[in-house]
């Protein structure tokens, strides 16, 4: 009798693990779930900030270019993977985003074992350095590094204004909107994967449009992503005050799901220091649009960052910016100190102001912010507002009201042992107390 003989199955080469690791901001953050989208699509086992690396894994570093701080942290990054390859505990190392894209030749100068450098605009070379394909089927899909019910959502790449502090420009090119057809695809295929809340995000949010339909299109594209089925939340971050278009709060007052809150990047208040920085627009004017938006939607919360410490900023400068923040009362504030960056308008400067008169400045700032923000949070206490839950951290169910955005602003907490509530759910939320930046309550049915 013949033996009848069975053929083993032919294994699948296994592709290596990528860990992709973000630095920066939330345009990085969106670019590393674009990129992860992608190595997905080619099979890849993709994982973000793995908190184990495996000896044959490629690490894929998406860096930070913007300031001082920002710049050392993305080559501390680079550095502690670059040891990990050397003693042979990771596979690869490939380095790209903002760092990379601005400072590449030294960089392959001084970390020479990194397999790879590449820039913002570089993703096609990138996925091939991997032996992966650009899938042009998979544009706008993207695996998400934030809870599933809310995402960044990048409408532009890139900026246009002149800045003369930034390098944003120099990393990231000029402004380049993204068609609006392809940007509500790109809501319906998060939306069917549960999101609920949409963070717009550019250089500059105002500029969208532009270069695509010859005027700023922000309005229009406001209305079309808020019809969007199953859109509950959209959020503005990143909106530049020079040529602001109005016609957008109109938008905001009309629906609902546009959350009436604007973030709004102002810099300084100083007429000397605004021409310096080359805004575009006087300190008169900036508190002519700050109040415009203010008196066209009532209960608006406005954020706004500033910078201490630019070059030439007298104690007088200071002064009038520290009473400006506290006659203005921003809602939300964050203070940077000034960063002399090169190739920028403002390296030809003399960077006068000591590092500790920076830092001490920035600090007296926030100090009037967190008295304004526990001010602003007691008037808070008794109402009750529509709140989505983030997470469960400790004894804690953690969510946000729709004048707030992750990371950077209030949070409202309620006491897990009262009340239950499912991540990614809205509840009402009745304000029992709060301090400086939380916000405690109760849900109320």
């Amino acid at each position: 009798m013949k033996t009848k003989e069975i053929s083993k199955p032919i294994a699948k080469a296994v592709k290596q693990r990528v860990n992709v690791v973000t630095l920066g901001c939330s345009k990085n953050i969106y670019d590393s779930e674009i990129l992860m989208g992608q190595l997905k699509g080619n099979q890849f086992d993709v994982v973000h900030e793995a908190d184990k690396v495996g000896k044959n894994d490629i690490v894929v570093i998406n860096t930070c270019g913007f300031i001082d701080n920002a710049k050392q942290e993305s080559i501390d990054t680079i550095l502690q993977y670059s040891e990990l390859k050397e003693q042979g505990k990771v596979g690869k190392v490939i380095v790209t985003g903002c760092l990379s894209e601005r400072y590449k030749p030294e960089l392959e100068a001084e970390i020479t074992n990194v397999d790879a450098y590449f820039g913002t605009n570089d993703l096609q070379n990138l996925l091939t350095s991997v032996g992966a394909d650009y899938k042009h089927e998979l544009i706008g899909e993207r695996l998400l590094t934030t809870p599933s019910h809310f995402a960044y959502f990048k409408i532009a790449e890139g900026c246009n204004r002149p800045c003369s502090f930034c390098a944003i420009p120099l990393m990231r090119g000029k402004h380049l909107s993204t068609p609006i057809d392809q940007l509500v695809k790109d809501a319906q295929a998060l939306v069917k994967n549960g999101t609920k809340e949409l963070i717009l995000i550019a250089q500059d949010l105002t500029y969208y449009g532009l270069d695509l339909y010859g005027k700023r299109n922000l309005d229009e594209l406001l209305r079309r992503l808020s019809d969007v089925n199953g859109v509950e939340w959209i959020r503005l971050q990143y909106a530049y005050p020079s040529g602001f278009p109005m016609e957008i709060l109109d938008v905001m007052n009309e629906r609902d799901n546009i959350c009436k809150y604007m973030d709004m990047p102002l810099q300084h208040i100083s007429d000397n220091m605004l021409k310096s920085m080359r805004r575009g627009l006087t300190k008169q004017k900036t508190i002519d649009v700050v109040n415009e938006i203010r008196d066209r939607v009532p209960g608006i919360a406005m954020r706004t960052t500033l910078i201490t410490g630019y070059p030439g900023e007298t104690e007088r400068d200071f002064e009038e910016m520290m009473e400006w923040v506290e006659e203005t009362k921003f809602d939300r504030l964050g203070c940077f100190t000034y960063s002399h960056e090169e190739k920028t308008h403002a390296f030809s400067l003399v960077d006068d102001v000591p590092a500790e008169v920076k830092q001490d400045r920035a600090d007296a700032i926030m100090e009037i912010q967190q008295g304004i923000s526990f001010d602003k949070n007691q008037e808070k206490v008794g109402q009750t507002f529509k709140v989505l839950i983030d997470k469960k951290d400790g004894d804690y169910f953690v969510g946000r009201t729709e004048f707030d955005s992750p990371e950077v602003d209030n949070e409202v907490l309620i006491d897990a042992s009262i009340d239950y509530a499912t991540v990614g759910s809205f509840v009402n939320v009745k304000v029992n107390s709060a301090e400086d930046f939380d916000l405690y309550g109760q849900i109320v049915k």
